[in-house]
């Protein structure tokens, strides 16, 4: 080769590293440090951003690759082995390193049951700057174990310069986000949250935890400061995976004194979903199964009787009143038997319910009291057999029973035969649902959240309570035989409670209306309306055309009604004006960090006792007043619609059933529940409490 070559080819090489040399770092470079390598993988230290800008605080992560067959450990590594350990020295403008882990994986191995990673995984570091413009210095030396049927402890030097200016997307923002996504918070945003946290009076720890959507292979694991250790807990699924119940044993001789004497960080971990609390464990209540199932049976005795004194028993006044004065003047056993019958029907009515709440809950949907109203063929056929009852009332149409069925009463086409009776107790029950009362909201819970023994124990003793009043009579037949006799009197009595029926009517077609829109309630009142005309007009009908009359229009009204039923939509937001905000969970917890005072309404169109709490407490005097308040925030969720947030943020409080009025802020984070009828003193001392910090 020439001399003349020569140069010209160093000249070119020196032209090319020059241009090397002057060109920018690639961002994956000055994002990332070096690989830290070892037999059992990798490691390295990785940003976000490609500077630190001027925020003060940069995203970061502890990057492992480990091969095939290895782990590292969770910050809480059970058994055996220790996590991972990063010291700082040596770095520059850093003041502070925040390490986040992501949802672990459960290892059993031999009767160990430890928490790690495998294969790939970055733990999300935040660091805080000394300076929030100058450039950021990080010196990290890490320790770690890494464990496949040896151990073998690790280190490894890592190092990361970031410069001062505007911030970019690293290629690692990515990675380091979807791990971050993994790391878990309160579980609100995961559809997660705490239901109850107990000791058992065999000394194990019971978890319930709710959850939408459905859990699928959940596990739970147990922190506690002074490193009390707690065995692999056992898992029941149930509502179809809506509810999860873990059941722990503490490990002998770990830790320091009781089950509840400090509190645990709960982590639960579902896949890629998490949800960590801190909370105490409440003390194991007293008595066993059986005692607390007859402690809460009586609580159920006590408010199915006062649901006879609630607002819900205005739609029902009217059979109440008419199977009272229908019995005046009769003998005592003809009474006893009318009576008896009602009773029956409320009992039978209850078992139904009790069935159908049962199979709901084995099918994984929300349960709760009076949600039946939620559905809108049901109001369909509510509408049509109140109708049917007033036009009864008005005297448009008698259909007289089959004589098998009028033997039952006191004679042959009596309509108020037994079955007749047995019919109006079931009747009333249906209708008087739509509400709760005081204790029935408690025992309700305690029902709903154990098994189909609690379910129909509570719900027979619910039908006691409520059918009490009609085996009192039943008991002492001369209170209805005092009554005046019935005489021409009792038709203008008829006709009064047939209006009543007709005003239960117009209800239900209201609440109708907010469910499946005004179309269809309008279709179902105009059919109504024909229905009412054809019976007067056809009352010199024979009894079995009457009766074919009746049937026909009960199905024809809801065959043509159905067709214009929207589907309710599950968590529509409601239309909220002036004062009430829309429910929202994380809205209410930003509210409460703020410092606000947060009134929350669970209500329903077709919970009348609801309606009752606003008209005579929320709306009006000191409530109305203090709700309007600067610090005072009012949220309001309408269960009208089924929704499974909103029966979720019931079941956190062991609720099942609405009116539900609850007050958080900053000296009540977790929420102060209101009695079921709201009173001013109640609501004005919920919000104090709140407002003063705890």
């Amino acid at each position: 080769m020439s001399l003349f070559r020569l140069g010209k080819a160093v000249l070119s090489g020196l032209i090319v590293l020059a241009t090397l040399w002057s060109m920018p770092a690639r961002a994956d470079e000055i994002s990332a440090s070096e690989w830290s390598t070892n037999a059992q993988g990798r490691l390295r230290l990785v940003s976000a951003v490609t500077a630190v800008g001027d925020t003060g605080r940069v995203q970061l992560g502890l990057e492992f690759q480990l091969k095939p067959g290895w782990k590292i450990y969770w910050r809480s590594p059970g058994d055996a082995g220790y996590p991972p350990a990063i010291d700082w020295k040596g770095s520059d403008n850093l003041a502070e390193a925040i390490l986040s882990w992501p949802a672990p994986h459960r290892f059993s191995i031999s009767g160990l049951e430890t928490m790690g990673y495998k294969d790939d995984l970055i733990l999300p570091i935040i660091a805080r700057l000394n300076e929030p413009s100058q450039g950021l210095s990080l010196r990290a030396a890490v320790d770690y174990l890494v464990c496949d049927v040896l151990c073998v402890p690790q280190h490894g030097d890592l190092s990361l310069d970031l410069a001062s200016g505007a911030p970019e997307a690293s290629p690692q923002a990515y990675d380091i986000g979807r791990y971050l996504a993994r790391v878990p918070a309160e579980g609100a945003r995961q559809g997660l949250s705490l239901l109850s946290a107990e000791a058992t009076r065999n000394g194990s720890l019971r978890v319930v935890v709710a959850a939408n959507p459905p859990l699928a292979n959940p596990d739970l694991f147990i922190e506690r400061a002074d490193q009390m250790q707690f065995g692999k807990p056992k898992v029941r699924l149930e509502q179809g995976g809506k509810q999860a119940v873990f059941v722990a044993r503490a490990v002998d001789k770990t830790g320091e004194g009781g089950l509840t004497d400090k509190p645990v960080t709960l982590t639960v971990v579902d896949g890629n979903r998490g949800m960590e609390v801190v909370t105490g464990i409440a003390p194991a209540e007293p008595g066993s199964r059986f005692g607390r199932l007859l402690g809460m049976m009586g609580l159920a005795l006590l408010g199915g009787f006062i649901l006879n004194l609630m607002p819900c028993v205005l739609p029902v006044l009217s059979l109440k009143v008419l199977g009272l004065i229908g019995h005046a003047g009769a003998e005592r056993r003809t009474i006893r038997a009318g009576f008896l019958a009602s009773a029956a029907g409320i009992l039978a009515s209850f078992l139904g319910l009790a069935a159908i709440t049962v199979a709901v809950k084995a099918a994984g949907a929300a349960v709760g009291w009076g949600i039946q109203f939620q559905q809108p063929l049901f109001l369909v056929m509510m509408v049509v057999v109140v109708t049917l009852f007033a036009a009864n009332l008005f005297g448009f149409f008698e259909i007289p029973l089959p004589q098998w069925a009028g033997g039952l009463g006191r004679g042959k086409g009596d309509p108020h035969s037994l079955l007749g009776h047995f019919i109006a107790g079931a009747f009333a029950t249906l209708l008087a649902t739509p509400c709760s009362a005081p204790f029935l909201g408690t025992a309700l819970g305690f029902a709903l959240a154990h098994g189909p023994l609690e379910i129909f124990s509570i719900f027979v003793l619910l039908g006691c309570g409520m059918a009490l009043p009609y085996m009192v009579v039943a008991a002492w037949p001369q209170l209805a035989q005092r009554l005046p006799r019935p005489g021409r009197w009792m038709v203008t009595v008829r006709r009064l409670l047939g209006l009543v029926l007709i005003a239960t009517a117009a209800w239900l077609l209201a609440v109708l209306a907010a469910e499946a829109g005004l179309p269809a309630a309008l279709t179902v009142g105009v059919l109504m309306v024909v229905a009412l005309a054809v019976l007067s007009a056809g009352q010199r009908l024979k009894s079995a055309a009457r009766l074919a009359a009746i049937v026909v229009l009960a199905l024809g009204s809801v065959a043509a009604s159905y067709g214009t039923l929207p589907r309710a939509k599950a968590g529509a937001p409601p239309e909220i004006k002036g004062l009430w905000q829309p429910f929202d969970k994380d809205a209410l917890a930003k509210q409460v960090a703020e410092g606000k005072v947060v009134f929350v309404d669970v209500t329903a169109d077709w919970c009348i006792t609801c309606q009752v709490n606003k008209a005579t407490v929320v709306y009006r005097g000191k409530v109305a007043q203090a709700l309007t308040e600067h610090d005072v925030v009012a949220m309001e969720a309408d269960w009208t619609r089924p929704d499974d947030s909103i029966a979720a943020y019931l079941a956190s409080f062991g609720r099942y059933g609405i009116p539900f009025d609850a007050v958080y802020g900053p000296g009540a984070p977790d929420g102060l529940p209101l009695p079921e009828l709201l009173n001013d003193d109640a609501v004005l001392d919920a919000l104090d409490k709140a407002r003063k910090p705890s």
